[in-house]
């Protein structure tokens, strides 16, 4: 290969707004995950996953006219059968059609559901944020009591906890639904009418598409109208009113503290009632680590009976930034037990073979050679193996293993059907 083919080649990189998850994160991917699983368990939900694309219309028709989602953000498609597809760019409405398309609803409900998906947006990407990114979630759906958006939020709350992350506050809102919503929505046009020629060009195109997304703009501009804007809470129905109470003294009950966000919106229409985030001490318009809300109505869009529901979407890429920021201690993915060294070519079989008996014995074991035993001894090291089995010559001719301990150098020899109980036992 020439010079100007390899300089070609290596100008390759991950797409803008994408990244590799390198060995060394391996660490917090792990931690994270494993930590999701474990409190989903204590919480009776059990793991779902769906395609990473499906027909557009699930999310075109559920989303919302007017959305950064549908008017710049989804990635679409038209396959070779002529169907109109997307790449997912949030997971609930997948979860909510599978809940449908399997029928679920004859299930005890709530189901309770919980998934990591990759979602794909195309979007400025920003710290934490991507434009394909992992998500952790979970979805309860086939009850509309208060109590079972309390176990959301607590089932999240309780995740952070997990993690060691410190100082995140939720913030908690209720934006009404079909019943008093439109009227708050023409109270908000009425007072956005008057302030127009102080908001940015896609507050504009909100305020005739979809006013509600004008309190979640970020741009700095817009800051002061939002501030001074109508809050939906004031002008709930009796039904949303005691809806948002009760949930108000379930989290009370739990100690979960939480602060009151009368501007706080989602971004996607099918939300009612209950909006929540949880946000890190740092500011910022990308800062949020994880948030959901109800979505009563979303069944019923995909096919369903009325069935209400709730969940959260939590990022992963961003709860390990802020993992790192706060220099979070995270269990180290533990080293191979043995690496197994061959001092010749003739022992290389045979390396191979203990390498595989260690291994069915449930010892983790790396192979090494192609290079002087004194380089596999770095090699051995440098991976943080505890001990080295060492097969030469000699070795062969006894049927033995030269053993060694990495952490004070010492080597003593061990019959070659007794290696694995030799480095198991400490």
């Amino acid at each position: 290969m020439g010079r100007q083919e390899e300089e070609g080649k290596s100008r390759f990189q991950a797409p803008r707004g994408t990244s590799d998850v390198l060995p060394e994160d391996e660490p917090y991917w792990r931690f994270v995950r494993g930590t999701a699983e474990r409190v989903s368990g204590l919480f009776g939900y059990r793991y779902i996953e769906t395609p990473m694309f499906e027909d557009a219309g699930v999310w075109l028709r559920t989303s919302g006219e007017g959305t950064e989602v549908v008017e710049k953000e989804m990635y679409l498609f038209e396959d070779r059968g002529g169907d109109r597809l997307a790449l997912r760019p949030e997971t609930t409405a997948s979860v909510c059609r599978a809940y449908v398309e399997h029928g679920m609803a004859s299930r005890p409900q709530p189901v309770r559901l919980y998934y990591f998906a990759q979602k794909f947006r195309y979007d400025r990407p920003q710290a934490g944020r991507y434009r394909q990114h992992t998500e952790f979630g979970v979805e309860a759906i086939g009850d509309g009591e208060a109590a079972v958006d309390a176990e959301v939020i607590d089932l999240l709350a309780t995740f952070y906890q997990a993690l060691g992350l410190a100082g995140l506050s939720l913030h908690l809102n209720s934006i009404g639904d079909r019943a008093c919503r439109p009227a708050y929505i023409d109270h908000l046009r009425a007072y956005y009418r008057d302030h127009l020629s102080q908001t940015c060009a896609d507050c504009r195109l909100r305020y005739e598409k979809n006013p509600l997304r004008l309190l979640d703009c970020k741009q700095t501009q817009c800051q002061p109208v939002i501030a001074g804007a109508p809050a939906i809470t004031e002008r709930l129905c009796a039904d949303c009113d005691a809806h948002f109470r009760a949930l108000r003294s379930s989290l009370e009950a739990l100690e979960i503290e939480y602060e009151l966000d009368p501007h706080l919106v989602r971004g996607l229409d099918y939300y009612t009632r209950t909006v929540f985030e949880f946000l890190p001490p740092e500011e910022g318009a990308q800062s949020t680590v994880g948030g959901g809300g109800r979505y009563d109505g979303l069944i019923e869009l995909l096919g369903g009976r009325p069935t209400p529901g709730i969940g959260f979407g939590n990022g992963i890429e961003r709860t390990i930034l802020n993992l790192k920021r706060q220099k979070a201690l995270v269990p180290e993915v533990e080293a191979p037990r043995v690496y197994v060294a061959h001092a010749s070519s003739e022992a290389r079989v045979a390396a191979l073979r203990l390498a595989r008996r260690l291994r069915d014995g449930g010892v983790a074991a790396v192979l090494g050679g192609g290079r002087s035993l004194k380089a596999q001894l770095r090699h051995a090291d440098a991976l943080g193996a505890r001990y080295v089995a060492i097969l030469g010559e000699q070795e062969l001719a006894k049927g033995e293993v030269t053993l060694r301990d990495m952490r004070d150098g010492q080597q003593h020899s061990v019959a070659e059907g007794e290696v694995t109980a030799a480095v198991a036992a400490e």
